[in-house]
């Protein structure tokens, strides 16, 4: 009942969060003095007209999103941060006023307590379900990364503001609240954010530009623009049935809850997926008159490219003071290739080993955050070397981890553009158990965007 408690209660976190962030998000702006703007925007989301000066993209990795020199606009996202933060404190308070029966804790200021027993206990590796984790995160990692991007920022500011958002605010902030920050949500967040917020946005972009048209079809256009964001497509069709702009913004989330219950064989799971809307009605008396946008699109040369995602596995051969039978293991990783000569990765390895007294199955577990540093970058065939920590997980229990360092060597063919092979040899070390592991492994690579490219 208590697992049962805490489930429900993380998904009101979320839900009540969701809500924060889109209503931040999709609120025109109002303090905005860009008196060249089109007389019509979409109904729930603020697109830029901002003319930038191309000179802010020769600097490759600066940092302009505390500047915003450049003609992006800084009030913006900062009013909709603040926007965020005022729901998130609501957020809070609501938790707090909440009794021990909904949130399982002694007292109602003990919630305050459990944050920082969270926050201090982090980060770890957690057991949430798969499509949660990896896709409701990416999806809200695209939401911060829009407030950024939708505001005149490049690419690589809009990642940092994600970065900022979805470990400050998220992780560390309105989910500490409810459980232990999350490993893999303070890596995958910020990095599937920004590849499905880039792609939301550039998509949008082009069919506006083709006058809401795909293939020469409006059906197609309209199509495709509503589940690029239903929410604004909505309200932009009661704007058109009575003929003026009295949609003036839009909210929406997507909640997943999983109930469990009780059979005669045992325990089992509903799942249930809402979509939640919400027009304010009463807007703008101007008559609704939709025009074409059009808009300028800048060569930036940190894009989506410099993410990467492999697939692979690998031989494992472990310390004999483990007692578990050396054997196969799967591998998944996601990096960010800086520039041709190094990189920085977040691998994770998992597989099903035997215990070598028992013959019993182990369940094995490595994850770790590493470096690369590659020579011969000029050619394709890159040798590299690797260093990095991590930890080693048996039977996925937080008493059977440990922490460990590791160093590597490995070979990495940049076959093209967006796709690689790399294989790699990781020596593991624990002064904690003064053990020595070896990892043999290769994958396969795919980089998002325009993958390697020569802007660096």
């Amino acid at each position: 009942m208590t697992q049962f408690r805490s489930h429900i209660f993380r998904r009101l976190t979320l839900w009540l969060s969701l809500s924060a962030i889109l209503v931040a998000t999709h609120v025109q702006g109002q303090t905005h003095t860009h008196a060249e703007a089109a007389p019509y925007w979409p109904t729930n989301s603020y697109w830029t007209a901002l003319e930038i000066n191309p000179a802010l993209y020769g600097s490759t990795y600066s940092v302009n999103l505390f500047t915003p020199t450049n003609g992006e606009d800084g009030a913006r996202v900062w009013s909709q941060t603040k926007s965020m933060l005022f729901y998130g404190a609501g957020v809070a308070l609501f938790l707090a006023a909440l009794p021990e029966s909904a949130t399982g804790w002694e007292t109602e200021t003990d919630i305050f307590s459990k944050w920082v027993e969270n926050v201090k206990a982090g980060p770890r590796w957690d057991r949430d379900n798969w499509a949660y984790n990896y896709l409701g995160h990416a999806y809200v990692g695209g939401v911060y990364y829009q407030v950024a991007r939708k505001s005149g920022y490049r690419q690589w500011d809009s990642f940092i503001y994600t970065t900022l958002m979805s470990t400050f605010f998220w992780e560390y902030g309105i989910e500490a609240f409810a459980e232990v920050p999350s490993i893999q949500d303070l890596i995958f967040t910020p990095l599937a954010g920004w590849v499905y917020g880039e792609w939301s946005y550039q998509t949008e972009l082009r069919i506006r530009d083709r006058n809401n048209e795909v293939a020469g079809s409006k059906i197609l256009g309209e199509t495709s623009l509503f589940f690029l964001d239903p929410i604004d497509s909505l309200g932009r069709g009661i704007n058109r049935v009575v003929g003026r702009r009295w949609v003036k913004s839009g909210t929406g989330y997507f909640t997943y809850v999983p109930a469990p219950y009780e059979t005669s064989s045992g325990t089992d799971t509903d799942h249930t997926v809402y979509l939640n809307m919400k027009f304010p009605l009463g807007g703008s008396p101007q008559p609704y008159e939709p025009q074409p946008i059009r808009y300028n699109h800048y060569d930036d040369p940190v894009d989506t490219g410099i993410v990467g995602i492999s697939l692979g596995g690998g031989h494992t051969i472990l310390d004999d003071k483990w007692g578990i039978e050396d054997g196969a293991f799967k591998k998944i990783t996601m990096a960010l290739y800086f520039t041709p000569r190094f990189s920085t990765r977040f691998s994770y390895a998992w597989a099903d080993l035997e215990d070598a007294a028992t013959g019993t199955s182990v369940e094995y577990e490595n994850y770790s955050l590493d470096a690369q540093y590659y020579f011969n970058i000029q050619r394709k065939v890159r040798p590299y070397v690797s260093a990095g920590v991590g930890e080693l997980m048996w039977n996925k229990s937080e008493d059977e981890k440990v922490f460990q360092l590791n160093l590597g060597l490995g070979l990495h063919w940049q076959a093209f553009k967006k796709w690689a092979v790399q294989a790699d040899w990781k020596n593991y070390a624990s002064t904690d158990t003064e053990t020595y592991d070896q990892n043999f492994s290769a994958s396969l690579i795919y980089r998002f965007g325009r993958g390697e490219h020569n802007n660096w």
